[in-house]
């Protein structure tokens, strides 16, 4: 196993975002005159998922689904400090850089979004290519957003290791040909995450680092 990209999700494995999420969803929702409720565990379960799909999950649908997206990314910011880096975050992606490795996000969050969150948890420089929600690009688990993530960064897909806490991530990883590795500490839990077979399964980020040292 040769890895030269790893390639990160956001939400539930760099940063624990579902406070900020959930109060900005209902925010934006209520702003375009929705008040369906939304049980927040069962939201928490759903993280990771496009919110067209979430919304369909609970049973309804948003008629100007474009304009609650624009509310909702004006909006989200004002529940920031809501969120947090998950223990290691920094550690190991500095670690990571360092040893040489290229490194990467792919996430379900609008492109310009994605990159303030980076910026704003100083993480952004260490990134050598950002993937977020993008026009005519499909989203996980389709293949597409990591492919084009990996072509844009001059890697081979091959030789990538995708790195997420849902079942989108993984499939998104296999679906494209690359090496899966599963956190368990986001918001999916251990035993529906077997479920999807990953390569690796790991209780910690700082486990991605073992991984790559003792699997060349």
């Amino acid at each position: 196993m040769k890895i030269d990209f790893v390639v990160f999700d956001l939400d539930g494995t760099l940063v624990s975002s579902h406070e900020t999420i959930y109060k900005a969803t209902l925010h934006a929702l209520k702003e375009v005159g929705i008040t369906k409720e939304i049980p927040h565990n069962a939201f928490m379960n759903m993280i990771g998922m496009h919110f067209e799909d979430i919304f369909r999950e609970f049973g309804f649908k948003v008629p100007d689904f474009e304009s609650f997206l624009k509310i909702y990314k004006s909006i989200y910011f004002d529940y920031m400090d809501e969120s947090v880096l998950y223990p290691q975050v920094n550690f190991s992606i500095d670690r990571l850089k360092k040893s040489g490795l290229k490194i990467g996000l792919l996430t379900t969050k609008g492109q310009d979004q994605a990159e303030l969150i980076l910026k704003h948890f100083s993480l952004f420089n260490n990134f050598d290519g950002v993937m977020g929600r993008r026009p005519g690009v499909a989203h996980k688990p389709s293949p597409e957003p990591l492919l084009k993530l990996c072509d844009e960064v001059n890697v081979n897909v091959s030789n990538t290791l995708m790195v997420g806490d849902s079942e989108l991530d993984v499939e998104c990883g296999k679906n494209a040909g690359a090496f899966t590795c599963a956190v368990t500490y986001g918001y999916r839990n251990k035993e529906s995450l077997q479920n999807y077979s990953p390569d690796f399964i790991i209780d910690s980020i700082d486990r991605v680092e073992y991984i790559l040292n003792n699997r060349k």
